[in-house]
């Protein structure tokens, strides 16, 4: 394959300008095994904006806290460059840690919001985040209240539309919310991006989820688009997970399913062959052809395999070997659920209607 550019491209409606493929920063700092080196990683974050990949996404969740301060690094560092040509940061909030087990629960209240976004932005070192995810819906609060609506009784709530207003954020952003949370948030305040799990192995946002961003002018970002790693090697990927790699935990890569997945894989990889890429390749390229609206974001450790996630852009795919890597990953021949608590994801993520709220 040519050696691939980076295209731009607009992500939603209201003007985020971004590479047209990502990178997830969250396995450099947590949850897929123990921290990496700082020094490794800011080299690997620069590699990255050299090779022309702008949009840059982490969380206060990620470590908790130690990702964004990475982040910071780079930016205060001067590694990256920032304004119209530089990086564009995503983050989120939504996750709070507490004392009380499991140690932590999905929050949107207002006086919450403004303390995650504020603290964001001292560990980033930057006055304003370019796109600010709500990364978990907390069901118990209508999205409206998060969002935007100011109920005359509450002057500290909406706090996401007033951040957007002192210009500590740009843009506003939804993760793994469902259909109708998406569109109740958007009719009182511009979501310009939903981030949500799509591979060619998880497609179960195909039915509303996208539909629904597409009808709105939603971008569409993408994570885990390469099944959290299992399109890299297969079954192999799950031998080196650490003690502290949530994968573990995950039902597609326990012993019982990762046998049947495992075929999967190998069906993919013959295609590559012929390809003449990678089955990582080809499964990113999959995420690719799904439209402009989408930006797909994989993250990695290792510079190869950033080089090797960039050359799936230069990949094309006909319409009829879209259709045959779909067949092979068809939801009927994937076994396992997408995650190991199905409360964490969009198919619980409704919140009250906003007439039942009463307030405190």
């Amino acid at each position: 394959m040519a050696k691939p550019t980076v295209p731009r491209m607009k992500l939603g409606s209201q003007g985020l300008e971004v590479s047209a493929q990502g990178l997830g920063c969250m396995g450099m700092s947590a949850n897929y095994g123990p921290a990496k080196p700082d020094d490794d990683m800011l080299a690997l974050l620069r590699h990255a904006f050299a090779a022309g990949v702008t949009l840059l996404d982490t969380s206060d969740a990620y470590g908790p806290f130690t990702n964004e301060l990475l982040l910071g690094k780079a930016l205060q560092g001067g590694l990256l460059a920032t304004g119209g040509a530089g990086v564009q940061v995503a983050t989120k909030f939504g996750v709070k840690f507490t004392e009380a087990p499991p140690g932590w629960e999905f929050c949107g209240s207002p006086a919450y919001v403004r303390q995650a976004c504020e603290a964001s932005l001292r560990r980033l070192g930057v006055d304003c985040i370019d796109l600010y995810y709500q990364h978990r819906i907390d069901t118990r609060l209508p999205i409206e209240i998060t969002i935007s609506l100011v109920p005359e009784s509450s002057s500290d709530m909406g706090e996401l539309k007033k951040l957007v207003g002192e210009g500590k954020i740009k843009y506003v952003g939804l993760s793994e919310a469902s259909a109708s949370t998406i569109r109740r948030a958007h009719a009182v305040h511009p979501i310009t991006a939903v981030q949500l799990e799509w591979s060619l192995w998880t497609r179960d946002s195909e039915e509303e989820i996208i539909p629904t961003c597409r009808e709105l002018g939603i971008g569409i970002v993408a994570y885990s688009p390469l099944g959290r790693g299992f399109f890299g090697s297969g079954a192999k990927s799950a031998d080196n997970f650490s003690e502290r790699d949530i994968r573990k935990n995950l039902p597609r890569f326990q012993a019982e399913n990762l046998e049947h997945n495992q075929r999967i894989f190998e069906r993919v990889n013959e295609m590559a062959t012929r390809k003449g890429c990678t089955p990582s390749q080809l499964a990113l390229a999959w995420v690719h052809h799904q439209g402009p609206d989408v930006c797909p974001i994989p993250g990695t450790t290792k510079m190869d395999n950033f080089d090797s996630n960039l050359a799936a852009l230069a990949l094309r795919l006909t319409p009829e070997e879209m259709a045959e890597l779909e067949s092979y990953a068809a939801a009927d021949a994937v076994k396992g659920f997408r995650t190991y608590n199905a409360a964490n994801t969009w198919m619980s993520s409704d919140t009250p209607p906003l007439e039942s709220f009463k307030g405190e």
